[in-house]
C-alpha cells in the first residue's frame, strides 16, 4: 500500500515537473524553483499575490450569485435592480473604465510577457501546387 502511495507521489511530481517545463518554468526539484523558492518569498508579497488573483473569481461568482439570488427571492432581487436603475450614468461609465483598464492592463502584461516559440528546425514545406480549376476561374474561363 505504501509503495503505491509513493509511486503515485513520484508520478504526480513528474507530471508537475513536465507541466512546469512546458510552461518554461524550472522543475520543482531544480535549485531555486518550486516549494523552496516559494518559501523564500516574503509573506507580504504572497498576500498581495493572493489579493491580485481575487477580482476575476469574485466577479464570476458574483454573477452566479445574482442568478441564485433572483431565483431564491425574486421580489428582493427586483428591488435591488430598481435601486441600480437609479445610479447615474456617469458612475456606470466610471465603473466600466476602471474594470476595463484593470483587465486590459492585466491582459497587456501577459501579452508582453509571453514567449514566442522558435520556428521549427528543418526544411520548409514545399509550396502547394496551384489548383487548375481555381486558376481557370481566376482567368475568367468557364468551367
Amino acid at each position: 500500500m505504501m509503495a503505491a502511495v509513493l509511486a503515485g507521489r513520484e508520478a504526480l511530481s513528474a507530471l508537475i515537473d513536465l507541466s512546469r517545463a512546458a510552461a518554461g518554468g524550472p522543475p520543482r526539484s531544480a535549485p531555486g524553483g518550486g516549494l523552496a523558492a516559494a518559501a523564500r518569498v516574503p509573506r507580504f508579497d504572497r498576500v498581495l499575490d493572493g489579493l491580485n488573483r481575487l477580482p476575476r473569481p469574485l466577479l464570476a461568482f458574483g454573477c452566479l450569485a445574482l442568478f441564485g439570488f433572483a431565483m431564491i427571492d425574486p421580489v428582493a432581487f427586483a428591488a435591488r435592480m430598481t435601486a441600480l436603475k437609479e445610479v447615474p450614468e456617469a458612475l456606470w461609465w466610471l465603473l466600466g473604465g476602471v474594470v476595463g483598464f484593470y483587465f486590459g492592463a492585466r491582459e497587456a502584461h501577459h501579452f508582453r510577457a509571453r514567449t514566442v516559440p522558435a520556428p521549427p528546425d528543418g526544411p520548409a514545406a514545399p509550396p502547394a501546387a496551384p489548383d487548375p480549376a481555381l486558376a481557370a476561374r481566376r482567368d475568367g474561363q468557364p468551367d
